[in-house]
């Protein structure tokens, strides 16, 4: 009677997740002398996996004298559960001569799955193919799940389709892969042949298109969701909706979502609250960040960093600065993200001695190895600083080849601070060992090469962007007003509005004429035509149109806030400060790269982005 009374409390302990009651079960078994019990060691080592405590788990599989199948089940399950996954694998190397079970290969399969790993993943498949369990669904169901997260999808369809009970798992693992991967018309075109749709379901399909950068059609699949009356029992699919609102810096819908996540009662939630600071932050409402973060009872990384990045984002260098320094005394452990937050918002007021520290502290103070992106955002503040020659010893001594975005920080510092035969040299060795695929870095190029009047350079520049076939997305810029958005493409002449913008542009190019001496810088336009054609180019870029907009329909005094989908050229940047100045309004820009706050003919980019 002993054996099935502690099996039935370890079982409720695993159910209930209670490490200490489980220790002391298992002291108890010890002292009676019953731990060679086959169910009772098994029954352990998966309480201790279902309990977090993956080394307890592993120590008592060590000392079994035997071990069955079950047993290695329950060991490799608990390295999953304790995403120990790399771990899993090597354990059951060791494991001799081992036949795996079906419950053996659905953790070997889910172990590939973590990792990403699709060689042991094709191995484990082979020899479950060839095995006695080769037409298990269950096995099957992780198998499609590890194909879609490695990005085979038409292996994990036809595993798929091999399947002859297809359960929850396999539906939703198969529509997730589609999602993430961008493949949205099979993605919904499956998603309509689940035979009985869950929570679950809906949530694969949100948050994969969330993923995939497709936030508008995340926001249709939620709608449905919500007309079809789907209980919300999880708040995973509002994480992810919440997601969408700030990949959208949609101010409005994200407001709507938050009053849904207060009436639903997940408002506690901690990675709600996370993610409810990045999206008001990412829609540039620092405000409505911080009083989320003041409001929350317990806060992680994730919340102190998603502040301190939005803060900087957004010029506050000095507040995230501060912020950090809170975090610290609180006793929270910054990571990778926070530094690069940190460093971002040092280049933006020239603090070099303090963004070298803090450069210097990860690895000396958290063991945080710098990335190629940390040092980019170094690079940047050298430049920024006027420090060029320790920024290009710095591009050539990084444990890191430099991308696109590390050579265009360098130049565009080169350019700022006038070294024309430096930023001359850097440009020639760019175009000749690095091929840039971002046209700004081509039009950045080209205006180095016009600076010195080297106009064959110009040409060759402007050749080798035209050879590259470099795909440029077409302009847009996005402008909420009054709980609508409005939506505006570089040279659409089709809006209604477009006599009252054309006639409000115009006076606004006047008076900067006028009053600032503006004139058009159109090297921005890389298409041979005429200056007059250039101008008219420059004249309706999307941003200009979605301003006006903002200026004509919206509130008087309210900022005007715009998502441009590519960066902001440098003459539209110029405009911009202009108009703020002209207008007495704020004009905030999110485009491809960052935050600019134009207020009082100033941006709080310093003019440097």
């Amino acid at each position: 009677m002993l054996i099935p009374h502690y099996l039935h409390h370890l079982k409720l302990c695993a159910r209930n997740r209670t490490l200490t009651t489980s220790k002391a079960l298992h002291a108890q078994i010890i002292k009676l002398g019953i731990i060679q019990s086959s169910p009772l060691s098994n029954t352990l080592v998966n309480v201790y996996g279902k309990c977090g405590d993956a080394p307890h788990a592993l120590k008592l599989f060590d000392e079994m004298p035997q071990r069955d199948q079950i047993a290695w089940a329950s060991v490799l399950t608990a390295l999953n559960q304790s995403n120990l996954s790399g771990k899993t694998l090597s354990v059951f190397s060791s494991s001799g001569g081992l036949r795996p079970d079906d419950f053996v290969f659905s953790a070997l399969v889910k172990a590939c799955a973590n990792l990403e790993s699709i060689n042991h993943g094709k191995q484990v498949h082979c020899r479950f193919t060839v095995s006695e369990y080769s037409n298990d669904d269950v096995v099957k169901s992780s198998l499609v799940d590890m194909y879609a997260k490695c990005g085979f999808l038409d292996i994990a369809k036809s595993v798929f389709d091999s399947i002859r009970s297809k359960n929850t798992i396999s539906w939703t693992a198969m529509v997730s892969g589609y999602a993430k991967s961008g493949r949205k018309e099979e993605a919904l075109e499956l998603f309509r042949e689940i035979p009985v749709k869950n929570l679950y379901s809906w949530t694969a399909l949100i948050s994969g298109f969330v993923q995939s950068g497709k936030g508008l059609e995340a926001f249709s699949v939620f709608t449905e969701m919500r007309r079809e009356r789907v209980d919300i029992l999880d708040p995973l699919v509002l994480s992810s909706i919440v997601g969408a609102c700030a990949n959208l810096a949609a101010s409005i819908a994200g407001r709507q979502v938050h009053g849904l996540v207060i009436s639903l009662g997940f408002d506690s939630c901690l990675f709600i609250s996370n993610a409810l600071i990045d999206m008001y932050a990412k829609c540039s409402d620092v405000v409505a960040a911080k009083d989320i973060f003041s409001r929350m009872r317990h806060r992680d990384v994730v919340s102190w960093t998603s502040l301190i990045v939005g803060m900087a984002q957004h010029g506050q260098a000095e507040k995230a600065l501060a912020l950090y320094d809170d975090m610290v005394s609180q006793g929270v452990k910054p990571n990778e993200v926070t530094f690069v937050g940190l460093i971002y918002a040092c280049s933006h007021v020239g603090f070099v001695a303090k963004g070298r520290e803090i450069f210097q502290s990860m690895s000396k103070d958290y063991g945080i190895s710098p990335s190629l992106q940390h040092y980019t955002c170094l690079l940047d503040l050298l430049g920024r600083s006027g420090l060029v020659d320790e920024a290009e010893s710095l591009i050539h001594t990084m444990p890191f080849p430099p991308d696109e975005p590390t050579w265009a920080a360098l130049l565009s510092a080169c350019k700022r601070q006038g070294q024309g035969e430096t930023s001359v040299r850097i440009a020639d060795q760019v175009l000749s060992k690095f091929k840039p695929r971002d046209p700004s870095t081509y039009v950045l190029v080209s205006n180095i090469y016009a600076s010195a009047c080297l106009w064959g350079k110009v040409s060759e520049a402007r050749r080798k962007l035209g050879e590259m076939e470099v795909r440029k997305d077409p302009g847009y810029s996005s402008v909420e007003v009054r709980r609508e958005t409005e939506v505006f493409y570089a040279g659409e002449t089709s809006h209604p509005l477009k006599e009252e913008i054309f006639v409000l542009l115009k006076e606004l190019e006047e008076e900067m004429r006028r009053r600032n001496g503006y004139v058009p810088d159109t090297s921005w336009i890389l298409h041979d035509m005429d200056e007059q054609e250039k101008e008219k180019l420059l004249f309706w870029h999307s941003e200009r149109s979605a301003v006006a907009y903002g200026l004509l329909r919206g509130v008087e005094g309210t900022p005007i806030r715009i998502v441009k989908n590519l960066r902001v050229c440098g003459d539209c940047h110029v405009v911009m400060k202009h108009i703020s100045e002209i207008t007495g309004r704020e004009i905030i820009v999110r485009d491809a790269t960052r935050y600019h706050h134009f207020k009082g003919g100033k941006c709080s980019c310093n003019d440097f982005w």
